[in-house]
């Protein structure tokens, strides 16, 4: 399992890194296709190295297949794939991070690929800001906000969206192959 570091507080926008977690909205950092995003780290269960996964038939392209994680059957969805970034080979940091979240059909776990984890940020309320209107694709749905940190932006994804539109479009492909 990799451990993110604390972000140094050094930088221009240094003062919207707060190191009291109770102050500000704790998030987990990762790479993917060279853009840093970020998830809320209380919906993180874990962060495991890539793995194989057995394959589900007609399941789209994002969705890599299923994981057995102690018991509970996980489905692995590719970011870079659902993003419709280019696909690289699996390498050393690429990691799986596990999540929870809450769709429509009730709580759901999921792991998700992505290129390697980056950092843990606490970011106060002023350091987040709502995404741009750029029309209704997968990406922007995704993105709920973005959050600047050390002259860089962070988008940040609203995981019940991402993994819940993968999860409808796997039930619907099973209905409809």
């Amino acid at each position: 399992m990799s451990t993110a570091t604390t972000p140094s507080t050094q930088g221009a926008t240094a003062p919207s890194v707060i190191a009291d977690a109770a102050k500000g909205a704790q998030y987990l950092t990762f790479i993917c296709a060279g853009e840093e995003y970020g998830i809320e780290i209380l919906r993180v269960q874990e962060i495991r190295r890539w793995d194989k996964v057995t394959r589900v038939p007609y399941a789209p392209p994002y969705v890599l297949g299923i994981m057995n994680l102690r018991g509970v059957i996980v489905p692995i969805i590719d970011l870079r794939t659902r993003f419709n970034l280019e696909k690289v080979p699996f390498n050393a940091s690429t990691v799986v991070i596990v999540v929870h979240v809450h769709i429509s059909t009730g709580e759901q776990t999921a792991g998700i690929v992505v290129d390697g984890v980056s950092e843990v940020y606490s970011f106060a309320a002023s350091a987040i800001v709502p995404t741009p209107n750029l029309g209704r694709t997968v990406d922007s749905v995704c993105v709920s906000n973005v959050a600047t940190v050390d002259g860089k932006m962070i988008l940040l994804l609203d995981i019940d969206t991402l993994v819940g539109t993968c999860v409808e479009s796997v039930v619907q492909q099973q209905l409809n192959p």
